[in-house]
């Protein structure tokens, strides 16, 4: 694995396993819609997440969730702006979850170290606002698109199915230029997947390992947690906790969590097993 993630104006080491605290600056985020819409709030709960141990903070002011209504290119910029200058100096790196090219280029204007996109950084314009920047990029996986994408999810070979996109995501980047230690890669859990296909992702997620390229693992809260606990996302912390060890115990070199205290603490707890403690 790659010692280290270059995202922006940091170097984050790969020695041990990340964690990014999830801020939803959305009024309709599936597990916490409207909590965090306010951006003193927002601000807050960006800087008590890095208290807590995050790594870097994954700002969205777009609910990706199924069925969920598209925000209009000002409305997100409005969102995201004023709370990326908040958490622009808390130390650690900020990413942004979007899709639109021209929501990537102002918020690296403004600061931001990394771009997670859902879409793979397939929209036209994506690679553009990208390529030549110092920020991280995070490429996820997503069959279909997101207000229709759990309606009937079907693979031949899931593990197979979505090694070979982020292969070819891969390549196109490194073709534009890209250097690889910019890259993240994410499977998608629950974009595009059944519960079965996110539990083979998980269960198989070293054999989505190529070329040295680090894994996410985003799964905080999400209906393949439920599936299995019967709870509703504001009661899945222990799921989300198992989930996010699974995949750590499977060579995951980062989270994404939104439950930040409780999941460093697990993983502390986990690095002791593994490794041992000082006397």
């Amino acid at each position: 694995m790659s010692a280290k993630l270059l995202c922006g104006r940091f170097e984050l080491s790969l020695e041990r396993p990340l964690v990014m605290g999830i801020l939803n600056v959305t009024p309709d985020s599936f597990s916490d819609g409207s909590r965090h819409l306010e951006t003193d709030k927002a601000i807050a709960h960006g800087r008590n997440m890095v208290a807590e141990g995050a790594d870097i903070i994954d700002i969205g002011a777009e609910s990706t969730r199924p069925g969920a209504t598209p925000v209009q290119l000002q409305e997100e910029l409005e969102r995201l702006l004023p709370v990326i200058e908040g958490l622009r100096e808390v130390g650690v790196a900020l990413s942004v979850d979007t899709f639109k090219p021209q929501v990537m280029r102002r918020v690296l204007d403004a600061g931001a170290d990394m771009i997670n996109d859902i879409y793979g950084f397939r929209m036209p314009g994506a690679l553009d606002a990208v390529a030549t920047s110092h920020c991280g990029l995070c490429v996820m996986h997503m069959q279909g698109e997101p207000r229709t994408m759990q309606q009937a999810p079907q693979y031949d070979d899931v593990v197979a199915e979505v090694r070979d996109f982020l292969r070819e995501r891969v390549a196109t980047l490194r073709a534009q230029g890209v250097h690889p230690q910019r890259v993240l890669l994410d499977p998608g859990f629950g974009f595009g997947k059944n519960a079965q296909h996110n539990y083979e992702l998980l269960g198989r997620l070293e054999d989505l390992f190529f070329d040295d390229y680090p894994l996410l693992v985003a799964l905080s809260r999400k209906t393949m947690i439920g599936h299995v606990t019967g709870r509703e996302p504001g009661e899945r912390l222990g799921g989300s906790i198992a989930g996010a060890l699974a995949g750590i115990a499977r060579g995951a070199a980062m989270v994404r969590v939104h439950d930040v205290a409780q999941t460093v603490d697990a993983i502390k707890v986990w690095q002791a097993v593994q490794h041992g403690v000082s006397a």
